[in-house]
């Protein structure tokens, strides 16, 4: 399923990534899946939350930019192999994965996986064909939540 996750540029410097999960949790944004890739000067933190746009908002009031950009949310198989078999229903049909990571995933027996690819709606497609592949709703962890 498509979902949309902020990508926000960090200062590599110390106290920056806290000051922005403080930031989050301060406006009852809930962290579901990051990835922090950095080099010398910044980083990029991608992220899974439960209201990007609040994420968005929240962040710009304290002088840090967000993006909302729409990725594959991938449900595998916990298993040797179910990787590789989501990975091979993609790759296989001319899609490229530029980036991914890996999600909080409350299925027994599955994992998720946040994948941006060359062509977003044919690997919606191929992944909608498989149930199996299908991300649950609760991504966002909207629902359920106490």
């Amino acid at each position: 399923m498509i979902v949309e996750q902020i990508s926000v540029f960090v200062e590599n410097k110390e106290g920056r990534l806290l000051e922005i999960a403080e930031l989050l949790a301060s406006n009852n944004i809930d962290i579901s899946a990051l990835s922090l890739a950095d080099t010398d000067e910044y980083g990029v933190l991608r992220m899974i939350v439960s209201d990007p746009y609040k994420a968005k908002d929240a962040l710009l009031a304290q002088g840090i930019i967000g993006k909302v950009t729409d990725v594959l949310a991938v449900s595998i198989s916990d298993e040797p192999g179910g990787f590789a078999a989501s990975l091979k229903r993609i790759t296989e049909n001319g899609i490229s994965i530029k980036y991914m990571y890996a999600c909080v995933s409350h299925q027994k027996g599955k994992a998720l996986m946040i994948l941006s690819v060359s062509d977003l709606e044919k690997a919606e497609e191929i992944v909608s064909s498989n149930k199996d592949d299908v991300a649950p709703t609760e991504i966002y962890r909207l629902e359920g939540k106490k």
